[in-house]
């Protein structure tokens, strides 16, 4: 099939309308009426995911990152993004991402991930728009299904919802059990005054910087940074059972591995 027909399908999930103005989504490189038989699934299109569609004969590769995010005057050699790109044009690939239109999408990460925690009674942490079933927007705020939940146990939900061997904890000086969760997976620095405003305890993020996380525990309210890689990786599970289960012609290949930083 041609790959404005897969975008036509991806667009059933998580539409292109649902993105935010200021991101990169869609297809950003290749032709619409290319034949794609397989296709490889990723959260960014670096060299390991870009090297795995090569080898594996993919025609399209499917990300939630963009690759290209800021203006591009040129695209050549000199740069990363440019030597990615090139390989993915010399091989006739085709690069589809999804990123804040899967965020949003009701029953895309946000949701994904809240039912990962068990998260109750959830509302959108964000809105940005309003649907046939009520309001949809960035991340999650809800009550955890224990009704009160102390950090650390919740810090090992987490660990153990996404996978993950550790998490890092910003926390007031005396924690109260947790009876309201703030979630927003990737990075979560302007995600600290929605969460506060929602009345949550905690917030479960990624990517919060030191200052940022002292700074919000100081003002009670505690972040549990599970990084940008530890809660967003649930999309390639979830697209890549998608397709299948919507393509079942197509290949599927699902490249999931952990971003150079981690804890040793």
């Amino acid at each position: 099939m041609e790959c404005r027909e897969i975008l036509e399908v991806l667009n059933r999930v998580a539409d292109v309308s649902f993105a935010c103005g200021w991101d990169n989504v869609g297809l950003l490189a290749g032709r619409l009426d290319k034949e794609v038989h397989r296709v490889t699934v990723a959260l960014d299109a670096d060299e390991r995911a870009i090297e795995e569609a090569v080898a594996g004969g993919s025609e399209l590769l499917l990300t939630h990152h963009p690759l290209i995010f800021s203006p591009l005057k040129r695209i050549t050699d000199e740069s990363l993004t440019g030597r990615r790109l090139l390989t993915l044009l010399r091989r006739d690939i085709c690069l589809i991402s999804m990123h804040t239109n899967f965020d949003i999408a009701p029953g895309c990460m946000a949701d994904l991930a809240a039912d990962r925690l068990g998260l109750l009674n959830r509302e959108p942490l964000m809105v940005t728009g309003q649907g046939l079933e009520g309001p949809y927007g960035l991340g999650a705020v809800g009550s955890p299904r224990e009704g009160r939940l102390p950090l650390d146990k919740l810090c090992a939900q987490v660990k153990e919802a996404f996978g993950l061997e550790m998490v890092q904890l910003y926390a007031p000086a005396v924690p109260e059990d947790v009876t309201r969760i703030a979630l927003c997976p990737g990075s979560g620095k302007d995600a600290l005054e929605p969460a506060r405003a929602a009345g949550a305890q905690v917030l479960v993020t990624g990517d919060i910087t030191y200052h940022y996380g002292v700074e919000a525990a100081a003002e009670g309210l505690a972040v549990v940074d599970a990084g940008h890689y530890g809660l967003e990786h649930i999309f390639i599970p979830f697209m890549e059972a998608y397709l299948k289960k919507q393509l079942p012609a197509l290949s599927v290949d699902a490249v999931d591995i952990c971003q150079p930083s981690r804890f040793l």
